[in-house]
C-alpha cells in the first residue's frame, strides 16, 4: 500500500506564505522519479503547479513561477512546496503526486488533498 500524507494547507491573507509537505511511504515502492503538486479550484480542472525530478530538475506553471518553490528530500521521500506572495486566485485544493516504479508496475499515486485559501 502506498500512502501520500500532505500537510501545511490553511487560510492566509493575500501576500502571505504557506509551505506544503507531502511524505510518501509504502513497502512496495522501488523508486520515486517525479514528485509534483497539482491544484484544483471549484469548477476547474486539476492543473500542474510544480514538479521536481529525482535529480532536482524543476518545472513550474507560468502562474506560479518566481512565487513558488518546489523541493524534495529523497532520503525522506518527501516533497515540499514553498508558496510566497499568495494571491486569491491560488485558492484551491492542492494535491501531491508521486510517479515511479512499484512492485507490479508503475507508481502513480495521489495524496488526499489539502485546502489552500487566500483571502483578499
Amino acid at each position: 500500500q502506498v500512502q501520500l500524507v500532505e500537510s501545511g494547507g490553511g487560510l492566509v491573507q493575500a501576500g502571505g506564505s504557506l509551505r506544503l509537505s507531502c511524505a510518501v511511504s509504502g513497502r512496495t515502492i522501488f523508486s520515486i522519479n517525479n514528485m509534483g503538486w497539482y491544484r484544483q479550484a471549484p469548477g476547474n480542472q486539476r492543473e500542474l503547479v510544480a514538479m521536481v525530478t529525482r535529480s532536482g530538475t524543476t518545472n513550474y506553471a507560468d502562474s506560479v513561477k518566481v512565487r513558488f518553490t518546489i523541493s524534495r528530500d529523497n532520503a525522506k521521500n518527501t516533497v515540499y512546496l514553498e508558496m510566497n506572495s499568495l494571491k486569491p486566485e491560488d485558492t484551491a485544493v492542492y494535491y501531491c503526486n508521486a510517479k515511479g516504479l512499484r512492485l507490479g508496475g508503475a507508481l502513480d499515486a495521489w495524496g488526499q488533498g489539502t485546502q489552500v485559501t487566500v483571502s483578499s
